[in-house]
């Protein structure tokens, strides 16, 4: 079937009132960006749907893109063709020729938006559904859940014939809830927070602490390939990578090795509000799940935002392993994430670490250290780079590595 449109309807966005018309701008804009390599597009987000005209680009290709893009709750791919109603006939066999299968039932469902085309609703869905009985004299009506639905549309420039309609990304069009920044380690649970933050309409920026030497140019690879996997979902994707070494050996020096997952976690809160500052961000985000690791107990994760009056979200906070494990395969980050390339939190991670860490002697640690200078230090050496969907980071032979660890 040559599609020549796909008709997008709104998902969240009904609820908006006088919002809506800047939720909606929002979302065009984020689908031209996802949409960015098809260069014949056309696209039109009107207040009730958005439009998008292929001109001849592969709808395929066009629909796996646009299928991630946040605020969209269906689309229909659609078929154009001249105000003629026996050409609307002709299209309309052509079409249950191709879908018809034994057994199947089906309705028209035609609207106007143009009431002056000199039939209404009503005589071309019975125009319609006689000339399909006529052709197929097995099929049968039936108005509640038919098999098929097709789906009539008369613009001024054209009717539109449709028969499918493909679940959309469902959420809000990021960008519509403010930034954040997302702590983006190498492991499964922090691209999954990512992706449900993206979801609600954040529009978030990656900040990757690395420690080299300890940590390879192949773990800080496969954290900006997880980014990679997250930016189909806004279209390009900010990367800030913060230089973690002199504060993680200054760390393991000077502090007790219980309390040393908790001081670096409190280094990583104030830079991350220090970033968030600089680049107008509103919260940090993380993955943390409670009760998952011993710096992940309530008790340690107040002792570490005692650094902070910023907003600390984790939206995978209640989610058992397995619930993130699923998303994180839906979402194409699982496999890469388990790749076993080390992150700056796995290679200093002390043997005994503290559940239930104190927030004075945390405190009490930190006040013999070069708390400011280390964090101006680390900030004067961040790099930011833009990733899109298309970038790749790691190449084979670092992936067939990783394979044999």
């Amino acid at each position: 079937m040559q599609y020549t449109e796909i008709m997008v309807r709104y998902g969240e966005l009904s609820t908006k009132g006088k919002n809506r018309r800047s939720f909606i701008d929002r979302l065009g804009t984020n689908t031209r960006n996802a949409l960015a390599g098809f260069s014949q597009l056309e696209i039109k987000a009107h207040r009730d749907r958005m439009h998008i005209q292929l001109n001849g680009a592969d709808y395929q290709q066009v629909a796996e893109r646009l299928g991630k893009v946040f605020g969209i709750q269906n689309f229909a791919p659609s078929i154009k063709v001249a105000r003629d109603l026996e050409e609307v006939k002709k299209t309309a066999v052509a079409i249950f020729q191709e879908i018809y299968r034994a057994g199947m039932t089906f309705k028209i469902n035609t609207r106007r938006s143009d009431h002056n085309f000199e039939y209404d609703t009503n005589e071309i869905n019975d125009m319609l559904g006689g000339v399909i009985l006529e052709n197929f004299p097995e099929i049968k009506v039936q108005m509640k859940q038919p098999t098929v639905t097709l789906r009539v549309e008369v613009r001024l420039d054209g009717i539109f014939l449709s028969y499918e309609q493909i679940p959309g990304a469902g959420g809000l069009p990021v960008g519509t809830a403010g930034k954040g920044l997302l702590m983006l380690s190498g492991g499964i649970d922090s691209p999954v927070a990512g992706y449900l933050a993206l979801k609600r309409g954040v529009d978030l920026e990656m900040v990757h602490f690395f420690s080299p030497p300890y940590t390879s140019e192949q773990a800080l690879n496969k954290a900006k390939d997880l980014t990679a996997k997250l930016a189909p979902y806004v279209g390009k994707i900010k990367f800030i990578q913060v230089p973690f070494t002199e504060i993680q050996e200054t760390v393991k020096r000077d502090v007790p090795a219980s309390y040393l997952m908790t001081i670096q976690r409190r280094f990583m809160l104030r830079l991350c509000e220090q970033i968030a500052s600089k680049r107008k961000a509103l919260a940090v985000f993380n993955g943390e799940s409670l009760g998952q690791v011993a710096s992940q107990t309530m008790e340690s994760m107040a002792a570490i935002n005692d650094v902070t009056s910023m907003p600390v979200l984790r939206p995978v906070v209640s989610m058992d392993k397995n619930d993130i494990i699923k998303i994180a395969e839906e979402i194409d980050t699982f496999e890469l994430s388990i790749k076993p390339y080390e992150d700056c939190c796995t290679v200093f991670a002390p043997t005994a670490p503290k559940t239930k860490p104190r927030i004075d002697r945390a405190r009490d640690y930190e006040s013999k250290l070069d708390v400011d200078g280390l964090i101006s230090r680390a900030l004067e050496g961040i790099k930011i780079t833009e990733i899109s969907s298309d970038d790749h980071f790691l190449n084979s032979q670092e992936e067939s590595f990783a394979e044999l660890l």
